[in-house]
């Protein structure tokens, strides 16, 4: 399983964030990188977007967040090595600039509209084209979201069926067991799961649990079409991006099948589970170490063992598009307490854990240990976070920082 992380650059003192741009900007520290030794994988008029260092991938969001993604391991263990060894590598970089690598779901402080979009066109494109066809928040997930991404992978077209049902039932269940934005737009959000209210209303064609997730007949044609169906937004032509709006894809891909149109028509949809080669699980907030490593280790012990995956598949056979969609609803409202069938979202995450600790060696089962904690107490990161903010946000943006971590890590924190 793999690991994609996704961060905000933020000032140490005053709490804003930083886009690409400036002496300070992520940019920068993009350009320190490859002095370190990282290879750019993708560069547009001399700015540096995209690096490669061994397993490690480095890229931007549109507001200049900053993503990091770990090579697929088969061992949990080797996920938390590989990530524990290049923050402890990179963090000094950002301490330079009395800056913190931020892990929440949300920026603490900055309104999008305060940050600069990375100097990437394809971005210039989806802000143009979300500005003009989608929904409200949009662009707030564009420029102010944050994640933590898993993929899994499927051998077939009935275990993708199944997987694929399976992951979009837990997806309400996700976005609480992670939910980590407290602030929004620089005010408090009072709701719960702030990263599911987003997709709600980015682009709903594109967007949260497809209306098809639970049917019976589900399968690849069915997601194909679904695919053919969606704006294209732009396509890649002669060696740079042209801004197509709300064209269709089947319109493009009759006069273009090849293997970077599929791959772009698979990459500009962002549902809650994602199908290209392997399923991509999207839900989670972006959250601190060691939460961020027992995302994959949860959905390792759920997803690789058969009868753990028959189980919830057997949980979920009444599972609807409108009852998902009820569900988060309920969840936005009430959290952890949400019901589904008679039972709290904590006591199915609960349920969720115990399966996977059951598929998973020792080893692995102790990195549930942190979500097993929480949902014990009944709290979500976003309080947690809440209550460090109320008695000094500087100190709270501390503890969720990755500079934390790699402190704890050294024994220095």
């Amino acid at each position: 399983m793999g690991l994609e992380m996704e961060h905000f650059v933020i000032d140490k003192k005053e709490l804003f964030s930083y886009d690409y741009f400036g002496k300070k900007g992520v940019g920068a520290s993009l350009k320190e990188l490859n002095q370190m030794g990282f290879e750019i994988t993708n560069e547009e008029e001399g700015y540096i977007l995209g690096l490669r260092q061994d397993d490690i991938a480095v890229n931007l969001e549109p507001a200049g967040q900053f993503e990091l993604a770990i090579d697929a391991k088969k061992n949990i263990k080797d996920l938390d090595e590989s990530y524990k060894k290049i923050m402890t590598e990179i963090i000094p970089i950002f301490e330079e600039k009395n800056q913190y690598l931020e892990t929440l779901g949300y920026h603490p402080k900055s309104k999008i509209m305060d940050l600069n979009i990375i100097p990437k066109d394809r971005y210039k494109y989806m802000q143009k084209y979300f500005t003009d066809f989608a929904g409200k928040y949009a662009l707030n997930m564009m420029r102010g979201t944050a994640s933590v991404q898993t993929a899994i992978d499927y051998c077939d077209e009935d275990d993708f069926k199944k997987k694929f049902f399976v992951a979009n039932a837990l997806s309400a269940f996700m976005y609480s067991l992670y939910d980590n934005a407290y602030i929004f737009e620089g005010e408090v959000y009072k709701d719960r799961n702030l990263r599911q209210e987003i997709w709600e209303h980015c682009d709903k064609n594109r967007t949260g649990v497809y209306d098809f997730a639970f049917d019976e007949d589900m399968g690849y044609e069915k997601y194909a079409e679904k695919i053919l169906d969606t704006d294209i937004i732009f396509v890649h032509e002669n060696g740079k991006d042209v801004y197509k709006a709300d064209t269709k894809f089947e319109k493009i891909m009759d006069e273009d099948f090849s293997d970077e149109m599929i791959f772009h028509a698979l990459s500009i949809v962002f549902p809650d589970v994602r199908a290209k080669k392997y399923l991509e699980i999207r839900m989670p907030d972006a959250v601190p170490y060691p939460y961020n490593i027992s995302f994959p280790a949860l959905l390792k012990g759920l997803f690789y063992n058969e009868e753990n995956l028959n189980k919830l598949r057997e949980d979920f056979k009444d599972m609807t598009y409108e009852t998902c969609q009820k569900l988060k609803y309920d969840t936005k409202k009430h959290g952890l307490d949400a019901k589904y069938q008679g039972k709290s979202v904590c006591t199915w995450i609960k349920y969720f854990i115990s399966l996977s600790k059951n598929a998973l060696s020792d080893e692995e089962k102790s990195y549930l240990t942190c979500i097993e904690k929480l949902m014990d107490e009944k709290e979500t990161l976003r309080d947690k976070f809440e209550k460090l903010y109320k008695e000094d946000p500087k100190k709270a943006c501390e503890k969720f920082s990755v500079n934390y971590a790699v402190g704890e890590f050294n024994g220095q924190a």
